[in-house]
């Protein structure tokens, strides 16, 4: 009878126990449901590629839309005569262009005005040349006392695709770093000036 009072406490543990540890046995881990067709299209998909803005390259413009040229401080100037491409410094303030020359003489010819003279600056070396003056003007130099008689001639030139004559003051420019000078009274009614660029006109090739 003593046996059976402490069996049956131990049989009602057991079965309490049996009781408690049962549900953890039961329990199932709720997972999320995988799509596997979602799965490959994400392990497939290629990322898209990032759009980037090309540079644009920005030609800048050797005319005006009404067909002037477009000229910097200095530009390449042709003279067809002398078969020589000049350096020219294009001067806003100047009213005439001027031109190196040396050895000027002066002299009548058929009852008029003509000047012989020679280019003579970067080493190059001209023949003599000789043209019909057609004006003189009065030059003052703040360096001396006075004013200068100097001639003016018309002479052909080619800037870029442009061929016009127009006048030069001949004086003696060796001292000076280019040899050639453009006015206003060339590119008044035939060019603009930007003066934040130079040689925007391609240099004209000897004929």
């Amino acid at each position: 009878m003593k046996n059976c009072k402490l069996i049956l406490p131990l049989l009602l543990c057991g079965g309490l126990s049996a009781c408690v540890t049962a549900p953890e046995e039961n329990q199932v881990e709720n997972k999320p449901e995988v799509n596997k067709e979602q799965t490959v299209e994400q392990a497939t998909k290629q990322p898209e590629p990032i759009e980037t803005e090309q540079p644009v390259i920005e030609l800048k413009a050797k005319k005006t839309s009404d067909g002037k040229l477009i000229l910097g401080e200095k530009e390449w100037v042709y003279v067809p005569g002398l078969e020589e491409a000049f350096r020219s410094r294009v001067d806003t303030g100047a009213t005439t262009s001027s031109i190196s020359a040396v050895d000027i003489v002066d002299f009548e010819r058929d009852g008029k005005d003509w000047v012989k003279f020679k280019i003579e600056h970067d080493g190059i070396h001209s023949k003599e040349i000789a043209l019909p003056v057609e004006r003189w003007v009065k030059i003052r130099q703040s360096s001396a006392e006075g004013t200068q008689l100097r001639p003016v001639v018309l002479a052909w030139i080619q800037i870029g695709d442009l061929k016009e004559k127009t006048e030069f003051t001949l004086t003696d420019r060796t001292h000076l770093s280019y040899p050639m000078l453009l006015g206003r009274s060339f590119f008044k009614d035939v060019a603009v000036v930007d003066v934040s660029r130079k040689y925007v006109q391609d240099k004209p090739q000897s004929k």
